[in-house]
């Protein structure tokens, strides 16, 4: 794994596969998250909204991307999140997330985040700044 302070423009960081969205995962954010809305977690109630079936709740996609930069928590953090919803998740749909490193200033490093299912269609699109806890050493 390479060090973030090491990364430079149009590096990306380890894509990761998560594994096929279950309903018993979105059981779970709902009661984590509070989000009771069931268009999440019942069949006929997603069908009545119009619906193919249950999706997976928005901010579970968007809290899945942090994954991305939990090998790097001892050098930065995520300072700031912003992120545009693209499409729908639906149940055993599988989700890769990825992100590149779009500029840097210093220490300050930004990324575009972004979440595919398995066709390829995007599901979330976005950016993450993250900081680093110390200036990166020039390389000569």
């Amino acid at each position: 794994m390479t060090k973030m302070a090491e990364m430079i423009v149009g590096h990306a960081l380890e894509d990761i596969q998560l594994r096929p969205v279950t309903r018993i995962d979105l059981i779970k954010y709902a009661g984590a998250s509070g989000d009771f809305n069931p268009i999440h977690t019942i069949d006929e109630e997603a069908k009545k909204a119009g619906l193919p079936g249950i999706i997976a709740h928005g901010m579970w996609t968007m809290g899945n991307l942090a994954k991305l930069f939990t090998p790097y928590y001892e050098e930065g953090f995520i300072q700031d999140y912003s992120i545009r919803f693209r499409g729908m998740v639906f149940l055993g749909d599988v989700i890769t997330l990825k992100a590149e490193l779009k500029e840097r200033v210093e220490n300050r490093m930004s990324f575009e985040v972004q979440a595919i299912n398995q066709e390829g269609g995007p599901v979330l699109k976005g950016k993450v700044v993250y900081p680093l806890y110390k200036p990166a050493v020039k390389q000569t």
